[in-house]
């Protein structure tokens, strides 16, 4: 033993292994710092980075605190996330078929090329999210915000959209055949080129959208409101538009219509084929005959 360690009554080895241990500390906080300082700088609104992959179908996560987790290409299908928050999530690759996201935060997330079919997202907030090539095909989006939501080539067909909001919405290449958006709001919203065959827009909003060379085959728009949408070039073939509010001869005078569809009364269509006018209101008084009679 030294001077030193008899004066304090401790062995030579005791001394180097308490030594060792100190710095061994030392470098554990060190990199305890160092990860919650890159957890902020990967997302300021949670200190540390969730991550999740594999399968865990139909887990329950209600009301779980997970802003800006990370799903890549994991199996959540049937999963619970009723009232989570899930703020600028990514769920990129993953399977999240038949979930629940009724009540759900997920504005600002990322949902591309992931599959949410039958999914619900019932009242959910999805405002500025992208979901471009993503599948929502028959998800219940009812009441749901999507507000400059970028969907481009994105698949909502026979969708519920009863009530959602898609206000400068970019949904440019959707197919979105078959859905029920009643009294919805897509003010301003880019639907060029879009399958909106046999939607459903009774009573929605539909001020400034942008149907360019959408086709709109059987749609059904009674009570809408038309004001200054973007007609140029759709297919409005046995589309209903016969009570839709709005509308101006100019309007339907670029699109394309048929023999089939049905324009409000005054307005009459015009064949994209032919260029000759076709469909419009009827021009003929259903009692025709009487009406004959009296005016001669």
């Amino acid at each position: 033993m030294t001077a030193t360690s008899r004066a304090l009554g401790v062995s030579a080895p005791a001394i180097i292994s308490r030594a060792t241990f100190a710095l061994f500390l030392t470098a554990f906080v060190s990199l305890l710092i160092a990860g919650r300082a890159y957890a902020r700088e990967d997302d300021r609104d949670v200190r540390r980075y969730v991550s999740f992959g594999g399968s865990c179908a139909g887990c329950e996560l209600s009301g779980r605190k997970l802003t800006g987790a990370r799903f890549m290409g994991a199996n959540f299908a049937g999963a619970m996330l009723v009232g989570a928050d899930l703020r600028g999530a990514s769920f990129m690759g993953s399977n999240f078929a038949g979930a629940n996201f009724t009540r759900a935060d997920l504005s600002n997330a990322n949902f591309k090329g992931a599959n949410f079919q039958r999914a619900l997202f019932i009242e959910a907030n999805l405002r500025d999210m992208e979901a471009q090539g993503s599948n929502f095909a028959a998800a219940n989006l009812s009441r749901a915000d999507m507000s400059n939501a970028e969907m481009t080539g994105a698949s909502l067909a026979s969708a519920v959209l009863a009530g959602a909001k898609f206000t400068d919405a970019e949904l440019r290449g959707c197919n979105m055949s078959g859905i029920d958006a009643r009294d919805s709001n897509f003010n301003n919203a880019e639907l060029t080129g879009t399958n909106l065959r046999g939607a459903r827009f009774e009573r929605a909003s539909l001020r400034d959208a942008d149907f360019t060379g959408a086709d709109l085959t059987r749609a059904v728009f009674l009570g809408a409101d038309l004001r200054d949408a973007d007609l140029r070039k759709a297919n409005l073939d046995g589309a209903d538009l016969s009570t839709a509010r709005g509308l101006t001869q100019d309007q339907i005078g670029e699109a394309c219509s048929t023999a089939t569809t049905r324009l409000p009364p005054g307005l009459t269509g015009r064949s994209c084929a032919t260029g000759r006018p076709v469909g419009g209101s009827s021009s003929r008084p259903r009692n025709w005959a009487w009406t004959f009679a009296v005016a001669y």
